[in-house]
């Protein structure tokens, strides 16, 4: 039998009101609890479903259902989902608001340099003796991570950096760490060959990534 998006509702609907009081939910308590407009009725048969499935369970007669470890498992799962299709947004939407930072000042450059007659110039501003805030190492796919450098004024920076592997989550928080506990409140120029040597030297066969 498919889980179908109703099903997957009622099913977060159990999870999220059981965690809150502890006790067997029914279907009267769910059809408050969801956006579906459903009888109880279709709610109780629903809940049927999902317990033929193992997604839930009857901890005794007469009570409501509460979530099986399955139940538990696919709603973790979901939450996982939705973080990741979170975290891609927002990789997405930096890299694109860098390039579309950069076209902008070319074409102010070009308008200004049209309209005076006069060779234009725009520069960025000036962030070697701004100092670090934030470091965040992120996976874009197997082959690249996104480095994004928060500075003073909160100017970002991001970069795409190729890796030879895919580097799982315990190793991406232990470089952040790495970078940060090392680099955090340091101005660029205060960064030297000695401090980024030792920074290598901890990040092991990883050290091309710190380079």
């Amino acid at each position: 039998m498919e889980l179908d998006e109703r099903k997957k509702k009622i099913l977060q609907a159990v999870i999220r009101n059981y965690l809150e009081t502890g006790e067997p939910v029914g279907s009267r308590t769910i059809s408050k609890y969801t956006d579906l407009n459903l009888s109880s009725a279709t709610i109780r048969n629903e809940m049927a479903d999902l317990e033929e499935m193992g997604y839930i369970f009857q901890p005794h007669t007469s009570a409501g259902r509460i979530p099986s470890d399955k139940g538990y498992r696919l709603y973790v799962d979901a939450m996982m989902e939705e973080k990741e299709r979170e975290v891609v947004e927002m990789r997405d939407m930096l890299v694109e608001r860098q390039d579309k930072m950069e076209t902008l000042l070319k074409q102010m450059a070009r308008v200004l340099a049209q309209n005076t007659q006069y060779a234009t110039m725009i520069s960025a501003p000036q962030t070697k003796r701004s100092k670090l805030k934030f470091i965040q190492l992120s996976r874009v796919d197997a082959g690249q991570i996104l480095a994004v450098i928060v500075i003073q004024g909160n100017v970002i920076k991001n970069n795409i950096l190729s890796v030879e592997e895919e580097l799982d989550d315990e190793t991406l928080l232990k470089l952040n760490i790495l970078l940060n506990t090392y680099l955090n409140g340091l101005s660029i120029d205060e960064i030297n060959l000695a401090m980024i040597a030792v920074m290598k030297q901890q990040a092991g066969i990883h050290s091309a990534i710190v380079s």
